[in-house]
């Protein structure tokens, strides 16, 4: 692992069943993440994807490649493009930093719109508390 290194890609397919899930486990009841009716008199084509949905998937594409002991110590995102149902997510990503057992990742999550997020992430690896 070196600087400069990319992550393979990770598609995910925006579903409504996805947005709405990921509002209610986090506890996110704003109506423009579930009611497509109110998330459109708000200005909204339909529902979209709240900023704790997308860090959980930001999270899962950064463990799911460095493995289960790799710890996430930091993530700083920025949110752009909103994911809507019948979208396609992809994540994407490049080792920034190598410092020992520390990696900084730049994460990008593209849709249809642009970039959803962007942001940078600092994983430990290898398991250390």
């Amino acid at each position: 692992m070196r600087p400069g290194d990319e992550l393979p890609p990770l598609t995910v397919p925006i579903t409504r069943t996805l947005i709405v899930a990921g509002a209610v486990a986090s506890r996110d009841y704003q109506d423009v993440h579930h009611d497509p009716e109110l998330a459109r008199e708000k200005g909204a084509p339909d529902v979209f994807m709240n900023i704790l949905t997308t860090n959980g998937l930001v999270g899962r594409y950064l463990t799911d490649h460095f493995g289960p002991t790799a710890v996430l110590r930091k993530l700083a995102v920025r949110l752009g493009a909103p994911n809507y149902p019948g979208d396609t997510m992809v994540l994407t990503g490049r080792i920034e930093a190598v410092d020992g057992d520390t990696a900084t990742v730049r994460v990008v999550g593209t849709n249809g719109l642009g970039a959803h997020v962007t942001g940078t992430a600092t994983l430990t690896l290898g398991g250390r508390p």
